[in-house]
């Protein structure tokens, strides 16, 4: 398999899902980096979706960098580690800046600042 680089678009097998997880063939972004895609066999990986999102940032982040045949949005919220052998073809890659945007959604949502809002 070609290499994997953080901010490709890949094509992914899902299935199967559980719950409300996204299904089905349908592109991801790939997170993490090149020696962690190598040496481990998988990827961490958040799904992509043609579906326009009532979800703003940061749970959900329109993709601009890359020329796709729809409208899509990064789905920040929708993260997985995925074996590689569930990838397929690469479709593209997202811009430094949109990748930088992405990994600050996460962190709105998992990072410190926002895990002390949540603390009851």
């Amino acid at each position: 398999m070609a290499r994997i680089l953080r901010g490709d678009i890949v094509w992914a097998d899902l299935n199967p899902v559980k719950g409300r997880e996204q299904a089905g063939q349908r592109p991801v972004l790939i997170l993490s980096p090149e020696i962690f895609n190598e040496r481990s066999g998988t990827v961490i990986a958040m799904a992509l979706t043609s579906q326009p999102q009532r979800a703003g940032f940061p749970l959900a982040m329109e993709i601009t960098s890359v020329a796709l045949p729809k409208p899509t949005w990064v789905k920040i919220s929708q993260i997985r580690t995925l074996s590689v052998e569930r990838l397929g073809k690469r479709i593209g890659r997202v811009s430094d800046d949109e990748m930088g945007q992405i990994v600050e959604g996460l962190n709105e949502i998992i990072g410190e600042q926002s895990a002390a809002g949540y603390r009851r």
